[in-house]
Formats: C-alpha cells, structure tokens, sequence
C-alpha cells in the first residue's frame, strides 16, 4: 500500500477480507492490487500516501480509469476495493473520514447470462462413464446444475454439508451467510453413489482432503482450475465447446427456475445474491422468450 500503509498492512488487509468479509482468494487479490495500483497513481500524482487520500484524488483516480478505456465494470470493482479499504482503515482509526463517501459506481449494461437450454443439460449430464472418475464427475454436474453454488462453494464444501437422507447441500456464500439448497432426486442419487462408492476409493491415497466433499486422484480437495478442466472435457464431449463453465451452469439453474415460474425472491435466496438486483437479470432472457413466443405465434404480431 501506499507510503508504508500498504506494505505494512496488506498482510493484515488480505485476512480481514478473508476472514472478516469472506472473500474469495481471487477476489481478495484483485482487491489488494486494485488498492497497491490507487498507490502508485498517488504516489505519482502527487507524492500522498493512502492514509492522505482525499475524495478529489478518488474521482481523479476513477476518471483516469474511465477515460484510459476501463469498463464500467473494472471501474465498479475498483471502486469497491477503494472503498472497502478506506473502511478497514476507519474501522481501525487510521483515517477520521472516508474518502469514497458519496462516489458513486457507473451503470453497467448487464450481458445477457450464457445459459444451456434443458436439452444440452440433458446432454451433458449423460455423459460421465460408471468409472470412479465417471461417478465423481456426475456427481459434480449434478449438483451444479440441481443447486446453482457456485464454483467457490463447491471446492469449499465438506461431506458433512451434504444431507442425502432429507436431501439438501448447506453452504456458506460469498458473504458469510449460510444457505440450505434443496437437490431433486438425480442429484440426491448422483451425490449417494459418489460419496459412499467413488469418494472413498479417491481419498483414501490422500492426508489433507479427507474431509474434502469433492476430492482428486491424489485425494486432496478439488481446485478451481480441476473444475473447470473437468467441464472443458464434458464441453467437447456434448459438442458445446466454449460454452460450459461453472457460470454456465449456475445460470442455467437459475433461467430454467424462472421460466417454469420461479419466484426471484426466492430464487435470490437460493443463489446466495446480497441484492436482488443481481438476480433480475435473469428476467431478461425470459421476456426475450416470452417476445419469441409471441411473434412466432401471434397471428398479428
């Protein structure tokens, strides 16, 4: 951080992200680079250091960022960063103000989710072999799709957050508040086969991954980068190269439950979001469906 404020509290940064806000790894990294980059802008624009930052050197920073070609979106995350940062520093009475108060975070125009459509989950989850590897992989499309966790949770889950008898997965998202998310029964049987026929054949040559829900050849936790090689290879197999990521999936979950008439209050609650703003983009792709509906079948459309 900038002067000494970064050096000598990054470390202290990271686990208050970690632990306090329950950030992901890769979200606690980008957040402490986005806050060492603000530094160096300071320390060329002026010679400040963090603790001196005022709200001019923020919109500053920001319009730098959007007139350098920055998306909007880098430029919200930036600002989040900023400003989950300068509350850490208020929380522990470095800064009397924060310099981020009353900066506001540009609109973005929301992308389309990528999604499969029922048939080439279908597909895709009739793939995996009856193998240990084969059972493990089913497993973990199944409940991918079934549930909607994301990536982080799934590498994140134990045996213990399973419940096949009454059939749901408990997880802890992205800010620190458990959830229950129920399985349908391909799922159920999919996770029954796994952990009590694949699982221990995998485990049992590994130390560290015993309590490890989804484990790899070497029994240790599964890793991000192994999920998203497992999809790659199922991809090319149902012919979707490209297309298929643990993102993928999740949204697939979430349009398929709205377009067979899920509430999004409820499907807020299920897919873990803070704000349901972030769930309505989902609305998008069913009222597209709806217009597609209509002018293919309306006879003065």
């Amino acid at each position: 951080m900038g002067s000494n404020v970064m050096h000598e509290y990054s470390k202290d940064f990271s686990e208050y992200l970690s632990k306090r806000k329950n950030m992901s790894p890769n979200t606690v990294s980008a957040y402490s680079r986005d806050v060492t980059e603000f530094s160096a802008f300071l320390a060329e624009k002026s010679g400040a250091g963090l603790k001196e930052a005022s709200n001019t050197d923020i919109v500053a920073y920001l319009f730098k960022l959007k007139t350098g070609g920055k998306s909007a979106a880098t430029v919200n995350r930036k600002t989040a960063s900023l400003r989950t940062f300068y509350n850490y520093l208020l929380d522990l009475s470095y800064i009397t103000s924060n310099p981020t108060v009353n900066i506001k975070s540009p609109k973005i125009t929301r992308k389309e989710p990528e999604y499969l459509t029922i048939e080439e989950v279908d597909v895709l989850l009739s793939l995996p072999d009856d193998s240990v590897k084969g059972v493990r992989d089913r497993a973990i499309l199944e409940i991918l799709y079934a549930t909607g966790i994301r990536v982080s949770e799934i590498i994140k889950a134990d045996v213990e957050d399973v419940n096949l008898r009454m059939g749901f997965v408990t997880c802890t998202g992205e800010f620190g508040k458990a959830r229950i998310i129920p399985m349908g029964r391909p799922a159920r049987a999919a996770m029954e086969e796994y952990i009590f026929e694949a699982r221990p054949k995998l485990a049992k040559t590994g130390q560290n991954g015993n309590q490890a829900l989804f484990v790899n050849y070497m029994g240790e936790r599964i890793t991000r980068q192994g999920l998203w090689k497992l999809l790659k290879e199922y991809a090319k197999l149902a012919g979707v190269n490209g297309k298929i990521t643990p993102q993928t999936l999740r949204n697939s979950f979430a349009v398929h439950m709205i377009q067979n008439g899920a509430d999004l209050k409820s499907l807020q609650e299920l897919l873990g979001h803070e704000d349901i703003s972030a769930t309505q983009v989902y609305l998008s792709v069913t009222k597209n469906r709806i217009k597609d509906v209509y002018d293919r079948t309306h006879p003065r459309a």
